[in-house]
Formats: C-alpha cells, sequence, structure tokens
C-alpha cells in the first residue's frame, strides 16, 4: 500500500515573491502551510552589486511587504525610490511628468530588486512555525476532486490539502495539470534588461520613451546608474543583442534621446519574450491561480508585479474569512470570491497596457498627432492627470485589507 500523503490546509506551489507572500498573509490563522520552490533563493551577494532583474513596486506593494514584515529587511538590502517619470513620444513629440509632490507623497514608488524581495520574503517564512519550505521541489502530478488536492513531487513524496494554489509563474504546472486555460497572443517582441550608467543623474526620476518598435524604461538606482527595460521587435532586439557593448551604448544614446546625457557603460543584457495571457478562470476544484500564473502582461508601465501581489492580498483575505467562519478555504464560494475581487482589475489592466502597447507602436501621422495631444492634455488637466498618478501608486479604488492604509 502506498504510504499516506502529508497533510496540509494549503500548498502553494511556488515560492518566489508572490507566493510567499501569500504564505505569510496567512500565516497567523492558524493553518498549516507547505511552499513548494524549485530553486533557493539567492542568500547574499557582493557589496554594490544590482542585479539586472529588478521590480518598480507602488504603494499599495510597499503596504503589504511592511504588513507582511519583510519591508525593513528589502530596505536594509538596498531600494531605490522615484520621485518622478518624465515619459514622452518619440514620433509625435509629447510628453507627461509626474511629480510625487503634486500628490503630497515623498515618492511614486521603489525600484528593487527581486532578489531582495524574494529573500526579505524567505527569511520571514523560514522563522514562521506555520509554515513549511520545501525546496528543492518540482511537482510531477497533481489530482483534484471534491475532497482535497494531492500533490505528487519529483522525488515521490505526495502532500494533500484543502487547497492548492499555483504561483508558479506564466507557465504554470498547476495551471496545466489543473486544466484551466488561457488566451492571450505573443506580442513578437522581446524585452533587453540591463543595467547601464548614464552621464547625467538620474535625479530620481523614472524616465520612459515609446518608440516604434517599443518603449525604453530607464529606472533610476541609488547607485546613479539605470536598469534598462528596452522592449522591441523580435530582429531589433536579435540585433541589439548582437552589439558590442560600446555600440550597444550608442543605442541607447540615440533611443533614449541622451535625456541622461550619454550612456557611459552598460553591464550583461539578457532577453525575454513578451506576451499577453490570461487565465479563464482564477480558480477550479480545490485550486487557485495568483500573480503571472493567472495573467501576464506588457511591461512597459511596470505593473506586474504590483497585480501580483494584489492577488496574494485578496486571496489571503477570502481564505481568512472562510477559515474564521468555520468554512471550507478550498470551496467555490471562496474561491470565486477571491476571483471576483481581482479579476475586473486585472482585466483592466491588461486592456490598458495592450492599448497603450499598440498605440505607441502605430507611425501613422494622425494617430501619432492624436497621442501626442492625448499627452499634452493629459499633463496640463489636473483631475485626469492626478487620477492616473493615484491609480499608479495604487492608492485608488477597492484594495484588500493589507494594501490599504
Amino acid at each position: 500500500m502506498a504510504d499516506s500523503p502529508e497533510t496540509y490546509d494549503l500548498v502553494i506551489v511556488g515560492g518566489g515573491i508572490v507566493g510567499s507572500a501569500l504564505a505569510l498573509a496567512c500565516a497567523d490563522l492558524g493553518l498549516s502551510i507547505a511552499v513548494l520552490e524549485a530553486r533557493p533563493p539567492v542568500r547574499s551577494w557582493p557589496a554594490g552589486e544590482v542585479d539586472r532583474r529588478v521590480s518598480a513596486l507602488n504603494r499599495a506593494s510597499q503596504r503589504i511587504l511592511a504588513r507582511l514584515g519583510a519591508w525593513e529587511r528589502i530596505v536594509a538590502l538596498g531600494v531605490s525610490p522615484y520621485r518622478e517619470m518624465r515619459v514622452w513620444d518619440a514620433v509625435g513629440g509629447g510628453r507627461i511628468h509626474f511629480d510625487s509632490a503634486d500628490l503630497g507623497e515623498p515618492d511614486l514608488g521603489h525600484i528593487v530588486e527581486n532578489r531582495a524581495v524574494q529573500l526579505a520574503l524567505w527569511e520571514r517564512l523560514e522563522q514562521s512555525p506555520a509554515v513549511a519550505p520545501i525546496c528543492p521541489a518540482r511537482i510531477t502530478d497533481l489530482v483534484l476532486d471534491a475532497a482535497q488536492a494531492v500533490v505528487t513531487l519529483h522525488d515521490g513524496r505526495r502532500l494533500a490539502a484543502r487547497l492548492v494554489v499555483g504561483a508558479d509563474g506564466r507557465d504554470s504546472a498547476v495551471r496545466e495539470f489543473a486544466g484551466i486555460a488561457t488566451r492571450g497572443w505573443d506580442y513578437d517582441q522581446r524585452a533587453i534588461v540591463a543595467l547601464a550608467r548614464p552621464e547625467r543623474w538620474h535625479a530620481e526620476t523614472a524616465w520612459q520613451r515609446f518608440l516604434p518598435s517599443g518603449p525604453l524604461a530607464l529606472l533610476p538606482l541609488a547607485d546613479g546608474r539605470c536598469a534598462i527595460v528596452w522592449s522591441a521587435a523580435e530582429a531589433r532586439a536579435e540585433a541589439l543583442l548582437a552589439l558590442s557593448d560600446a555600440a550597444f551604448c550608442e543605442a541607447l544614446d540615440e533611443a533614449s534621446d541622451q535625456c541622461l546625457g550619454r550612456i557611459l557603460e552598460v553591464g550583461p543584457r539578457a532577453p525575454f519574450t513578451l506576451r499577453l495571457q490570461h487565465a479563464v478562470s482564477y480558480c477550479g476544484v480545490r485550486v487557485a491561480l495568483i500573480g503571472d500564473a493567472a495573467h501576464a502582461l506588457h511591461p512597459l508601465a511596470g505593473q506586474g508585479l504590483n497585480l501580483g501581489l494584489l492577488d496574494a492580498a485578496a486571496l489571503a483575505e477570502a481564505i481568512a474569512r472562510a477559515w474564521t467562519q468555520g468554512r471550507d478555504i478550498g470551496a467555490q464560494a471562496t474561491l470565486r470570491r477571491y476571483e471576483r475581487a481581482r479579476r475586473g482589475d486585472n482585466v483592466l489592466m491588461l486592456a490598458a497596457m495592450d492599448a497603450f502597447k499598440r498605440l505607441f507602436s502605430n507611425e501613422v501621422a494622425p494617430i501619432a498627432a492624436a497621442r501626442s495631444l492625448g499627452l499634452a492634455v493629459t499633463d496640463r488637466v489636473w483631475p485626469i492627470k492626478g487620477h492616473f498618478m493615484a491609480a499608479a501608486l495604487g492608492v485608488t479604488g477597492d484594495r484588500p485589507p493589507l494594501a490599504r492604509p
């Protein structure tokens, strides 16, 4: 007879930022929780070294991480606030400028290294008696029925749970095993990420220029460098990756319009493919999806991780409500509450980013003129501009408790 599976209330597949945040958000409820992660977090790195994989965290995400007890550690590992944002159109010439002071805020958000956020959360997980981090772990099977979910790991170990959550990225194995389809399309673009040192100080400002081939973002880092996220069509991306460092710096000079002077040096470059993807459902029988497992979008506004953390906070709220009322955390009523809380906002963000991508890659003269006029008008009309700023900051709309002031 096969050994009986280990029993948990909640099994989270994926111990990255979003999965770890969910585990910590549920850790004080009295649940038994297992977090499965394929790779251990990076524990240390040379002083002064900055990883090229960074994210822009807004105020809602900062609040979530603070309430989970991780924000102080993230700050100690290194964060870079940005207080302004300047966006302009390479074709039509329209511009818009956002300043946190206009909202009475100290900043518009923080640029953080993904590895620093994951490490801070993982350290908190390891301190929680309610959470069992299992790493390395890879799932090879998932059986879902009305009574329970059973996860099989690569080493033959089996875990049974009331609820399994897929926080395992846009190629989610949990989503695949659960038979949840996705809709979307490839953008035939790649985003090139790297670190670059400009001639002039970035003034704690995020700079973004919309080019016909895709947007270029220069995100400010504390040491004066910028994290580069350059989205370009496949052929253009291949050509950029093949350039020498000196030639790539020259290409950046042209693409950035030398907004910070010349680019003096650039670090190693890495590409990743871009696509829009949305799960047709965020939940099934004793299974739920959060973060990139549920949705993936174009990085032009840097909202992917912010959406994922809101997913984690909303699912934690739904689980807490069910658990404290003595109801089943894996029941459809519980999971549908989470889906209703998040799906609408995520659909709006995915649609908005897709529309921006298509609008600003169009070189037709009347369209270029219209969008530049739109940028200029928005920059001058405070009610519209203020709404955009507050939405980007994550301080508007209905937010789960972890993200509220």
